[in-house]
């Protein structure tokens, strides 16, 4: 049965006005939820994935049947199995993740190699660096963390101009940390052991277990001076809630107010709750603050606060948009609204081949391709040379560098909210399929890739023929620069998910410096008139002809090695209309 606690609620603007006036007093506590817009999966979605990977080897059953790890029937299937084995902790208790990650990787090496996987490219959001931001300008000094990552370390280099801004202690240096607070050496992160970092705290050496206890006794000194904001942090860890219930135990504890920051998704843990109603009973100013996400609260923070340095933050404003999930139109009352160019990835593909070897870049890896004359999709990632391809095919471009690893990776959906090597992979792949499959040629851009019909007086595109008219001619006066009708690609993540960006647009052949001027005049004459029901009804042509009656379309089609296979819907997102 639930206990039910009585605790504050906190409106997030609220919050933001009190942080404003308690410069400096108020510590922060990281959990992995802090880095998950910078691809970094959350300690509940690697907990699934644990699960994931004990049913599949366990169960012996394909990975496809449960890749869906969103979906809640593919959830209800891993649960059942995991609680009717009767050896794990129930769901939700404290100790689950790290009973379930030694069950599922034994050895502390592999949950290391898990981790370092996850961890690995990632860059800090516009969260972070806004928190560094704040450090910078003393409104906040020490910052305590359970996450495996330096997002905080990368993010202050970059705010500060220098590495050596930011005393970072953990672990294995306890007495750092208590030098570094006594000494005031701010800016501060102190990195927590928790109970899950790589194994279970009953499972580690004497030492470590006497050193964690000294660093927990050290954030529990800090709380009598300071107040805390908790953010991206569920509560599973048991460790580190009891240190905080200790905290409050003590007298004076929390003078600036205690706020744990949740994500409106779930209700939080009991142990969060239990936490809050104990804060106010003794109390201390703060509750739960309910937040869309930790990089748009340290925006509404920095907005408030003035004369500090935004440097950094105005550097990444432009590449930042804000993205909120529509409810679905309902009832006559529900249309009309607006329709948006972006189609939902229904499948995309799981795994890809990693090759390790010794090459360098891009432009080598092009080379190789070029020079084996194979048909191949590859990019150059830290992790390796990811490719989709026939395995012969591979091992022929690159059996000259030496491969000393050929195996499978894993792309994970988590990392395709930023423009990494992944992302630029797929969208090849994507475009490739698409190309195959609906008589399209492919000209690849750094962002997008412009796709045009190969055969323009084709009858196959009489449809788009008669929205926009003559699908292909010469610029005039520019007898080399010649055009098509086309459509412009690249994928995009909003609402948790991957979705292709649909543009129509003019595609030019034979473009110069010299001409590129008349061929902007001349796009931009073409388009102009079109309003809302031609773009409209063209919008509505590429999602047909790309979704291809949702059917899987294979960029490669090969048979031996690692294809590439997508199904698009041609159900394109919306948004309601904004104002009367």
């Amino acid at each position: 049965m639930r206990i039910e606690h009585v605790y504050p609620i906190v409106e997030s603007d609220d919050f933001a006005r009190r942080f404003q006036m308690r410069a400096g007093g108020l510590m922060w506590l990281l959990g992995a939820g802090a880095s998950a817009s910078s691809g970094i999966p959350t300690a509940g979605e690697m907990l699934w994935e644990f699960k994931q990977a004990l049913y599949v080897s366990q169960r012996k059953v394909s990975p496809k049947s449960v890749e869906d790890l969103t979906n809640p029937a593919v959830r209800s299937l891993i649960q059942n199995y995991i609680s009717s084995s009767g050896t794990f902790p129930v769901e939700g208790a404290p100790d689950e993740y790290a009973a379930i990650f030694e069950a599922a990787w034994p050895g502390e090496a592999d949950r290391r190699t898990y981790i370092e996987s996850r961890t690995r490219g990632a860059k800090p959001s516009y969260g972070h660096l806004a928190l560094a931001t704040l450090l910078m300008a003393e409104y906040s000094k020490i910052i305590w963390t359970t996450n495996f990552d330096d997002l905080v370390d990368d993010a202050c280099a970059k705010v500060f101009g220098t590495t050596s801004a930011l005393t970072t202690a953990g672990l294995q240096a306890p007495e750092l940390a208590r030098e570094t607070i006594s000494g005031q050496r701010w800016p501060a992160q102190i990195k927590l052991h928790g109970d899950f970092r790589f194994r279970r705290l009953k499972n580690t050496p004497e030492e470590l277990r006497h050193q964690d206890a000294q660093l927990r006794r050290i954030l529990i000194e800090a709380c009598q001076t300071s107040g805390m904001v908790v953010a991206g942090y569920s509560g599973r860890d048991e460790s580190v809630m009891s240190t905080l219930t200790e905290a409050l135990k003590q007298d004076s504890s929390f003078p600036g107010g205690f706020f744990w920051l949740h994500r409106g998704d779930y209700p939080p843990l009991p142990a969060v709750t239990s936490l809050l109603a104990h804060a106010a009973e003794r109390g201390i100013d703060g509750g739960l603050v309910t937040i869309e996400n930790f990089d748009e609260t340290t925006r509404d923070l920095v907005r408030l606060l003035k004369g500090i340095d935004t440097t950094a933050l105005d550097a990444v404003a432009g590449e930042r948009r804000r993205w909120t999930a529509t409810p679905a139109p309902a009832g006559k009352k529900g249309w009309p609204v607006i329709r948006l160019n972006a189609l939902p990835i229904a499948v995309l593909p799981s795994t890809c081949r990693r090759i390790v070897c010794n090459i360098e870049g891009h432009a080598a890896v092009r080379t190789a391709v070029a020079v084996a004359e194979v048909d191949v999709l590859c990019t150059r990632t830290r992790a390796g040379v990811l490719a989709f391809g026939a395995d012969a095919d591979l091992r022929a471009a690159f059996e000259p560098f030496g491969i000393t690893d050929f195996a499978l990776h894993p792309i994970e959906p988590q990392r395709l909210r930023n423009e990494t090597g992944e992302r630029g992979l797929l969208r090849d792949a994507l475009s490739r399929a698409l190309a195959r499959e609906s008589g399209l040629t492919i000209d690849h851009r750094r962002t997008t890739d412009l796709l045009a019909p190969s055969d323009p007086k084709s009858s196959e595109w009489e449809e788009l023929r008669s929205i926009v008219g003559k699908l292909s001619g010469i610029v005039e006066k520019f007898p080399e620069l010649s055009w098509r009708e086309g459509v412009g690609l690249r994928i995009d993540w909003a609402d948790e998910r991957p979705w292709l960006l649909v543009e129509p647009r003019i595609v030019f052949s034979g473009l110069s410096d010299e001409n590129r001027f008349a061929a902007t005049d001349f796009a931009r004459e073409r388009t102009v008139k079109r309003y809302n029901g031609p773009l409209n009804a063209l919008i509505g042509f590429w999602a047909a002809r790309l979704a291809n009656g949702g059917v899987p379309q294979r960029a490669l089609g090969v048979s031996a090695g690692l294809e590439a296979v997508f199904q698009l819907s041609d159900a394109t997102a919306f948004s309601r209309k904004i104002g009367p």
